[in-house]
């Protein structure tokens, strides 16, 4: 285990350019380097208790599952974010908007019969105490910040009239944005019982034909620059546990 005297949260992104702002606001890091390999840029968080532990650990459900339970054990984190971008999914959710994942679909699941696709739901709620911090950190801030579900999947959505995006509405209705990670974060911190998570992205584009113009826009800098704002005043809010809460 990596030396740790003071509370640690964990923020893991997926893309270098949602790595990158989160970092900004880091004023200085150490690496720390597991032997199996992982890496972590560590540095105070600047008016908080906090240390942060950040990781570009790039795309996917899996990865995000093995690698929450791996730095769990590393470096013994009172809480995990995954912040990143999305894909919007409605139309009252603005591009450059933060959704903070109240609760988490794995779209996934299901069972194909001769009748057609029967849907085996799996969801995951955020925990509370970090959804209670992130309400009362956001509330009446300059980007504006919506407590919804989102939907996650081993997919890149471009299409909104594609099956998946039927799929998605006909069966997840209230999923507001689409990701890729957050499903394996929030099953790895169920399993391991002691690991409060919350999942927070900028929406990027609205999961259709356009969004690869939008990227060009810059629009993905623009929503990872404002998940990470979000992060730093959720961490500024929330208060450490237990001893550790006293550096």
């Amino acid at each position: 285990m990596a030396d740790n005297p003071f509370p640690t949260a964990v923020i893991f992104t997926a893309l270098s350019v949602e790595c990158a702002a989160v970092r900004a606001h880091l004023p200085k890091t150490e690496t720390l380097r597991h032997p199996l390999g992982t890496r972590v840029e560590r540095g105070r968080l600047p008016d908080s208790p906090w240390y942060v532990a950040l990781a570009e650990i790039g795309e996917g459900t899996l990865t995000a599952a093995v690698l929450t339970a791996h730095v769990n054990s590393w470096l013994s984190p009172q809480a995990l974010f995954f912040v990143g971008v999305a894909g919007g999914l409605k139309d009252d959710i603005n591009i450059g908007d933060v959704v903070v994942a109240t609760k988490i679909y794995g779209i996934h699941g299901g069972k194909q019969t001769p009748e057609g696709f029967l849907v085996r739901p799996e969801a995951w709620r955020a925990a509370y105490r970090l959804d209670q911090a992130a309400r009362h950190a956001l509330r009446g801030t300059e980007h504006r910040a919506h407590f919804k579900p989102i939907a996650v999947g081993d997919v890149v959505l471009a299409d909104a009239k594609s099956a998946i995006a039927r799929h998605i509405h006909e069966h997840y209705n209230d999923a507001v944005a689409i990701e890729m990670e957050g499903a394996g974060v929030a099953e790895a911190a169920r399993l391991i019982g002691t690991l409060d998570t919350l999942i927070i992205r900028g929406v990027s584009d609205k999961a259709d034909v356009n969004k690869r113009e939008r990227d060009a826009e810059g629009s993905q800098l623009d929503a990872a620059k404002n998940a990470a704002a979000a992060v730093v005043a959720v961490l500024r809010e929330l208060e450490p546990t237990g001893a550790a809460s006293r550096p």
